[in-house]
């Protein structure tokens, strides 16, 4: 689908409806003064076959336009005349918590830039945004790509932002020694990764624009591109920073657990050891009171008297008893008084 499609001249748009692609495509091979500006969005084969037929477009950059979860990268074709490159977009969103990630490619030659998005990302407000500064547009497509770098750069603070308040909340509960779940840690952790994945790899190209690599980038420009590289790299040190501290509070949350299960464990020894000291009590009690409650013949004739009963029975109960209370005190499971 064809979002917009516009004719700058002299850092202006040219008309306010958008232009179909064999309009833009004629102004093009024309070679008519300023250029065009083309966004797509997720565009199907069909209506990217046709526009990489009107504008000569590489095989190999147009497969790759097709193919979200690129790296970032730029790429150089027909001998430096087209640049082509991929960026990755990205969105925190609040109600789950978790970052959406959508992609750019971007075409650029002398004449056009043509912009493929997928998933999530607002190029309308570049446009907007490079259209006030006529005095930029005039530098040529470069100044709207440099509009777009610096959208899409300016959307991450708002996912560190949020990423940040994820892990500051796992990290306050890790910390009082409560354990948090460990898959939410994960789950960040593996955000953040994929967040740097998007990130780090921008500083490549833009270190190559500050170095002078592409002749495309005019004088005037190099210091929004040196703003927006700045930018990125402030960025990616806050994401390098909180996948070192997720590191950090996972391994915290792995101890908190060991320590709970230790906890845990020593509760349970104590309960054995209960559960073992009245069953041995209870044993030689119950052989007694059991051997003393048979009918042998010589009990029955020569315990006659209440006294012999008291004598043998209680008696025998109370030496079991003295001798598991010396044996427990001199195992250690019963500290003397």
């Amino acid at each position: 689908m064809i979002a917009d499609c516009a004719h700058y001249v002299d850092g202006q748009r040219g008309w306010d409806e958008p232009l179909d692609l064999d309009a833009a495509a004629e102004i093009y091979r024309r070679d008519e003064p300023g250029f065009v500006w083309i966004a797509l969005v997720e565009p199907d084969l069909a209506e990217m076959a046709r526009v990489q037929n009107l504008f000569g477009l590489h095989d190999l950059a147009v497969e790759d336009a097709q193919a979200p979860h690129l790296r970032p990268k730029v790429e150089q074709y027909e001998s430096g005349r087209v640049l082509f490159g991929v960026i990755r977009t990205a969105r925190y969103v609040d109600d789950t918590e978790e970052v959406d990630f959508g992609e750019v490619a971007i075409f650029i030659s002398h004449g056009f830039l043509i912009t493929v998005r997928h998933g999530v990302a607002d190029l309308a407000s570049a446009r907007q945004k490079v259209e006030s500064r006529p005095e930029l547009l005039k530098a040529g497509p470069v100044a709207a790509l440099w509009a777009i770098l610096d959208k899409i750069v300016d959307d991450y603070t708002p996912v560190v932002a949020g990423l940040e308040n994820d892990v500051e909340q796992v990290e306050s509960t890790v910390f009082r020694g409560t354990t948090a779940a460990t898959e939410r840690i994960y789950k960040l952790r593996q955000e953040a990764t994929d967040f740097y994945r998007a990130v780090h790899p921008l500083l490549s190209p833009l270190d190559a624009v500050e170095q002078g690599a592409y002749p495309q980038v005019p004088a005037q420009l190099m210091p929004f591109f040196r703003d927006v590289n700045d930018h990125l790299k402030m960025i990616d040190e806050d994401v390098i920073g909180l996948r070192d501290t997720l590191t950090s509070v996972l391994q915290a949350n792995i101890a908190v657990i060991a320590l709970e299960q230790n906890n845990i464990s020593v509760a349970q020894n104590e309960t054995a050891k209960l559960l073992t000291v009245i069953a041995t009590i209870f044993l030689p009690l119950s052989f007694v009171t059991g051997f003393f409650g048979m009918n042998f013949e010589w009990m029955t004739s020569h315990i006659t008297a209440w006294w012999q009963f008291v004598l043998f029975g209680f008696g025998s109960l109370a030496v079991s008893c003295a001798v598991l209370l010396v044996w427990f005190r001199r195992s250690g499971m019963m500290k003397p008084l």
